[in-house]
C-alpha cells in the first residue's frame, strides 16, 4: 500500500512539473484547428506541425502567420511559476515590552546528599598485598 501511495505521488510531481494548466486543455480546440488549417494549406503532418510550433522550426515559423497566440502551451506565465517573490513591508512595526526586574532570585528548591562521606566503599580502597 505505502508503495502504491510513492508511485502516485511521484507520478503527481511529474504531472505539476509539466505545468499544464486547465487553459491549456480548452485550447486544444484551437490546436486541431490550426493543424487541418496547416494541413490544408502547407500539406503538413502532425509531426511537422508540432517541429513547426513547438519544435526546433519554430523560430523560423512565428512570421508565417498570426494564429499562433490561441495555441496551448505558447504562454509564457509558465516559465515564472517557481519564482520566489520577497515582500517587504515599509510602515514601522513598534512592540512594547513590559518586562519586570527581578533584584531577588526566591530559592523554591532544597537539595541533601544522599550518601555520606564518612563511610568508604569498598571499591575505592587501595589494593592490599596478602
Amino acid at each position: 500500500m505505502s508503495k502504491l501511495i510513492v508511485i502516485f505521488y511521484s507520478f503527481l510531481i511529474l504531472v505539476q512539473s509539466f505545468n499544464i494548466n486547465l487553459e491549456d486543455f480548452s485550447k486544444f480546440n484551437a490546436l486541431l484547428e490550426h493543424a487541418h488549417y496547416h494541413q490544408d494549406m502547407y500539406g503538413d503532418n502532425i509531426f511537422e506541425f508540432i517541429s513547426e510550433h513547438y519544435g526546433a522550426q519554430m523560430v523560423s515559423h512565428e512570421s508565417k502567420h498570426e494564429e499562433h497566440e490561441g495555441l496551448p502551451f505558447k504562454d509564457e506565465h509558465h516559465v515564472f511559476t517557481h519564482i520566489n517573490t520577497v515582500f517587504t513591508l515599509f510602515s514601522t512595526i513598534a512592540f512594547t515590552v513590559h518586562a519586570q526586574v527581578l533584584t531577588e532570585i526566591p530559592l523554591n528548591f532544597f537539595y541533601k546528599e544522599s550518601i555520606s562521606l564518612f563511610e568508604k566503599p569498598s571499591v575505592f580502597q587501595p589494593p592490599q598485598f596478602a
